[in-house]
């Protein structure tokens, strides 16, 4: 048994005011930049829910604070089995539950907790898998149910996890949101009272902060939780005040209305960078956008049209004009700094007359007419795609294509794109555990074609999908390098996608907010920040 080491443990004012009196109570108020869609992470794929969720929950294992290390949560050790298929994991004492009006807790975490969270999301016959629409988009395409064997009790705070075959990233996907850990107790209430959707809506976890209120579109309250295992927070209250635009965020920052504001306009990074009472963070984002071309849909289903759109579209010009000098081109569907990153592919070249050939060869010597769905939000890998989609519309009107563009609200874009509903539909993603898994399998997998997946081309390539599963069915990283880079040749060669661009990311933060760290996956946490 490999033994692994214990880790140490605007007029908004009113509308954000809390009940503690304002003198005493330290309040963090961070400008996000959207609503979440529920406050449960195993229905969620998009960093403005998780965001929402992370104060709230936590896991088995986490990842380490601003980093990518896997290190202890609510399990303090772990043992895996030398076969690598049995994951033995010893849960921490004395962990306390939230409370909330209509829920007060009456045992401490247990191994029933733990249980539940796999069980809801891989159990059909569970009572709560169908609640909230019941769509655990990563549990299932990340084949979860395929892969686990058995979850079982040992007893109060130990938990046995078996699975049918060895899986690289296993661990690393356990510190991921969607395995946040959720209440049995908390659930079987709700069960008795017959309102089980609460369980999505107000959420009860161990996490640093405890949920308090959600005005939607608005305002969302927490406070910090008094029992929180790993130590009670320097900040009384967090705030999340929802404000979509990037420009009403940044003036919410410099009037002191919030202390930090995500994803800033790329053109005013350099002033923000000169303003003295603005600290500006920023990194290499772990990140892709993208236009997925639905394969299931005319014309996309011809890998000649593929290409000719891939032609007929001028990336460069389009990086410059959006992300500026917050972005690059993407040729691949991982970024640069991920480790078996194939650089010696070649992207499709911005060729008119290449594309117009094409297109006649495939039997659209005139063109055709087609829809382009365009985010409704800001994203770091989209920092604004209604005018991406503009100049998309632009340059393939010239090669006689017609497109209309299309948008929803973000809930409602996300979920009709998963259902395949588009023929040209904007995304993007940050990976969330730092293997190329996560993109690879993920997005691109067979198992996440299905309606309702995150491979919104709803492309399945055998010989594609054969590699990425071998990779994750082996612990070594040369092994995984060189199956990750022929699987970028075949994406490359069958153009599901038309790459955009990885972005860097920024923060903006006032002078008085200490301890905050940008995440590598994108997200938003606030364990250990304080104001001075």
């Amino acid at each position: 048994m490999k033994r692994i080491l214990l880790g140490a443990g605007l007029g908004m004012a009113a509308a954000l005011a809390l009940t503690a009196p304002a003198q005493a109570a330290k309040t963090l108020v961070y400008c996000s930049e959207g609503s979440p869609e529920n406050f449960s992470p195993m229905l969620n794929t998009t960093g403005t829910s998780f965001d929402v969720a992370l104060p709230v929950y936590n896991n088995l294992v986490q990842f380490e604070y601003g980093g990518t290390k896997v290190v202890p949560g609510l399990a303090e050790s772990w043992t895996i089995s030398d076969d690598g298929l049995t994951y033995t994991f010893k849960l921490r004492a004395g962990v306390k539950w939230h409370s909330s009006n209509d829920f007060k807790p009456t045992r401490d975490l247990t191994a029933d907790d733990v249980l539940f969270t796999f069980e809801r999301q891989w159990k059909p016959e569970n009572a709560y898998h169908k609640v909230s629409g019941g769509a655990y988009d990563y549990f299932n395409d990340m084949a979860m149910p395929k892969l686990l064997k058995s979850v079982e009790k040992v007893d109060d705070l130990t938990v046995k996890v078996t699975l049918n075959t060895v899986e690289a990233p296993f661990l690393a996907d356990l510190a991921m949101p969607f395995m946040a850990v959720m209440s049995s107790e908390y659930a079987q209430a709700l069960q008795k009272k017959g309102t089980l959707e609460k369980i999505d809506q107000v959420p009860i976890g161990t996490g640093p902060f405890q949920f308090v209120a959600y005005q939607k579109d608005a305002v969302i309250r927490y406070k910090a939780f008094e029992q929180y295992w790993g130590g009670r927070q320097k900040l009384d209250n967090l705030v999340f005040a929802i404000t979509p635009d990037a420009a009403v965020r940044l003036a919410k920052l410099k009037a002191g209305e919030c202390q930090i504001m995500p994803y800033p306009n790329p053109a005013d990074i350099d002033a923000m960078k000169k303003d003295e009472s603005i600290v500006v963070q920023q990194q290499e984002g772990l990140n892709v956008g993208y236009l997925s071309f639905n394969v299931t849909k005319k014309p996309f289903d011809d890998v000649r049209v593929r290409r000719a759109v891939s032609m007929a579209m001028d990336k460069k010009a389009m990086v410059e004009a959006v992300y500026q000098a917050a972005g690059v081109p993407a040729k691949n569907p991982i970024p640069p700094t991920m480790w078996s990153y194939n650089d010696s592919i070649e992207d499709y070249p911005y060729d008119v007359e290449r594309a117009k050939k094409l297109l006649a060869e495939a039997g659209y010597p005139n063109g055709f007419e087609t829809d382009l769905w365009a985010m409704p939000v800001q994203r770091p890998y989209m920092p604004n795609a209604k005018r991406i989609a503009e100049m998309m519309q632009a340059d393939l009107a010239k090669v006689g294509i017609k497109a209309k563009i299309v948008q929803y609200e973000w809930g409602e874009y996300r979920k009709r794109l998963q259902a395949g509903e588009h023929q040209l539909g904007m995304m993007g993603w940050t990976g969330d555990n730092g293997d190329p898994d996560n993109f690879l399998y993920t997005l691109l997998g067979c198992e996440a074609a299905r309606p309702g997946g995150n491979n919104l081309s709803k492309w399945c390539n055998k010989e594609f999908d054969d590699l990425v599963v071998q990779a994750k069915r082996t612990n070594d990283v040369a092994a995984r390098t060189k199956l990750y880079e022929q699987s970028q040749v075949i994406f490359k060669e069958e153009a599901p996608w038309y790459t955009v661009a990885h972005s860097v990311v920024y923060v903006g933060l006032a002078k008085n907010v200490v301890g905050y760290k940008m995440d590598p996956f994108g997200v938003h946490r606030f364990e250990s920040v304080d104001l001075k």
